[in-house]
């Protein structure tokens, strides 16, 4: 079990290191034909101290860079309305056309039917991108405010030359300090496609993952960015079987006996808008999993995984089982696929509801 540090003896339940992007979304419309967009925030890393904060009520912090001017204060708009500490934030000055500097977009359609969700990202240059070690005073954060749970990712470490060195220092700090470390692996091919590719990717993350304590990841994730070669697992098949992710943490466990936590959601889209959804966890020697919602309808899958990972975090927080862990996680992404945006707009209440496996008869 997780050896959690004690809420009295830490002003945050959870610090979170990643980009905070705009989104902008054209409804059920497409990006290549839009004429207007509804603005949200997101960020893989962020995503999930937001549910922390939002849905489950912890104490939560970002660290990030943001730009100082009136796109990067929409995006400090957004945060606040989400409740998340950004005392942690880096400022950066604007050169007034962003070049040195901007906020980084994520143009974001829903998918529908056949036709697939898609993500079309404008981050380049973006203030977050060019964080580096000595940046932030991680001693502050970990040692002297105190934290619980540190959360982290392959999306920030993929950002540029300089943002996986970070990760690094910010987890070193993490563990000096007795904070539990969680890193969602989340790869992205076009992240690392100017920086060395799949075999950068592999060599970053066997780097980082030695000073993580909860994995992240699909099967996807755990083949393409740390590098694992199962025998007899298919590639192609399809990623609902948790028979396939119980032969690959058998494998990773070998190699990084460290993780104390390997989880991973369970999606076979059947279309856009119906995913068989589910959850395996690998806690202690032993395999939880969340019960299969099959052609559970989408409304908006994107954020998904990320709310997933709150609520298990929130489980482990909260000082309940693996075996909850990996339900409240499942439940909280499932909700989370219900509404807009990348981020949650679920209640503990309704986490639990879903759970207890309680229908969708109206609530009045």
């Amino acid at each position: 079990m997780l050896r959690i540090k004690p809420k009295d003896a830490c002003r945050w339940d959870a610090v979170a290191l990643g980009e905070v992007m705009l989104r902008l979304d054209p409804g059920i419309g497409r990006v290549r034909t839009a004429r207007a967009f509804s603005v949200s925030e997101g960020g893989g890393e962020y995503n999930v101290v937001r549910g922390l904060r939002k849905c489950f009520g912890l104490q939560t912090t970002v660290v990030t860079a943001i730009v100082d001017n009136d796109v990067g204060h929409l995006v400090e708009d957004c945060i606040m309305q989400g409740g998340v500490d950004m005392s942690h934030v880096k400022w950066v000055p604007f050169d007034g056309i962003g070049r040195d500097s901007r906020v980084g977009l994520n143009f974001t359609e829903k998918g529908y039917g056949i036709r697939p969700a898609v993500g079309c990202s404008d981050r380049g240059h973006s203030a977050a991108s060019q964080l580096k070690r000595g940046d932030i005073d991680w001693k502050r954060i970990f040692a002297e405010e105190g934290a619980r749970w540190f959360h982290t990712g392959g999306i920030v470490a993929a950002l540029s030359e300089t943002t996986a060195d970070l990760v690094i220092e910010a987890m070193e700090a993490a563990k000096e300090a007795g904070t539990i470390v969680s890193f969602d692996l989340n790869f992205r091919a076009s992240l690392w496609k100017s920086q060395g590719g799949t075999e950068r990717a592999v060599e970053m993350n066997r780097r980082i993952a030695p000073l993580v304590d909860v994995m992240l990841g699909n099967e996807e994730d755990f083949t393409t960015a740390l590098g694992f070669e199962v025998p007899g697992l298919d590639a192609h098949i399809s990623n609902i079987d948790p028979a396939n992710f119980k032969k690959m943490i058998a494998e990773v466990i070998k190699l990084f006996p460290n993780f104390q936590v390997v989880a991973t959601t369970l999606r076979n889209a059947r279309t856009a808008m119906q995913n068989d959804w589910g959850a395996v966890l690998y806690a202690d020697g032993e395999f939880h999993e969340a019960s299969t919602r099959t052609a559970l309808e989408i409304y908006d899958r994107v954020g998904g995984g990320d709310s997933f990972a709150s609520g298990l975090a929130y489980a482990f927080l909260a000082g309940k089982s693996a075996a909850e862990a990996v339900n409240y996680g499942a439940a909280h992404g499932a909700l989370a696929m219900t509404t807009p945006g990348d981020t949650t707009m679920a209640t503990l209440r309704e986490v639990e509801a879903a759970i207890e496996g309680k229908g969708a008869r109206v609530i009045r």
